[in-house]
């Protein structure tokens, strides 16, 4: 079945001359780099994370490494946003008609990885953890320290 409308000029209209493409392409080039830039800074954050002091003790996520991720993401979904939503070149009320209830839903994520997050006992959980739970903690710990690779439920 063949698409028809009253419009048969459509086809021609949608393409964009080359003169026009060109900042066009720039533009989408730019975001590919930015994103890919924005990206590949948190594979090296993550991966050497541990080397830069990032970790805690026991090789959790400390706050400031949160921190760090959930910004750098909430920077790339503003980028697409205003890019690819095109909700950069709408009138200021219109952004934050539109942003605010994200940004309260973001603030409550971030309240809910910081503050809800720690439920295994620190800091100040009023209900201790199982002793179970801390052996095996642990183990997996000692073992990740010592450079081990084998099989961590070896240490249960």
């Amino acid at each position: 079945m063949e698409f028809h409308d009253d419009y048969p000029e459509y086809e021609k209209m949608s393409n964009h001359s080359e003169e026009e493409g060109k900042p066009i392409r720039k533009k989408l080039w730019m975001v590919f780099w930015i994103m890919l830039g924005v990206t590949i800074l948190e594979l090296i954050i993550g991966t050497y994370s541990s080397k830069m002091g990032l970790l805690d003790s026991e090789r959790r996520s400390s706050t400031i490494l949160k921190i760090i991720f959930v910004g750098l993401t909430v920077l790339k979904a503003g980028y697409i946003v205003m890019i690819f939503m095109h909700l950069g070149h709408e009138v200021k009320f219109m952004k934050w008609t539109i942003l605010a209830p994200y940004i309260v839903f973001i603030c409550y994520l971030i309240f809910i990885v910081l503050v809800e997050g720690t439920y295994v006992g620190i800091p100040d959980n009023r209900t201790p953890p199982h002793k179970q739970y801390l052996e095996n903690r642990k183990a997996i710990v000692d073992h990740l320290n010592s450079g081990g690779h084998s099989n961590a439920a070896e240490h249960h």
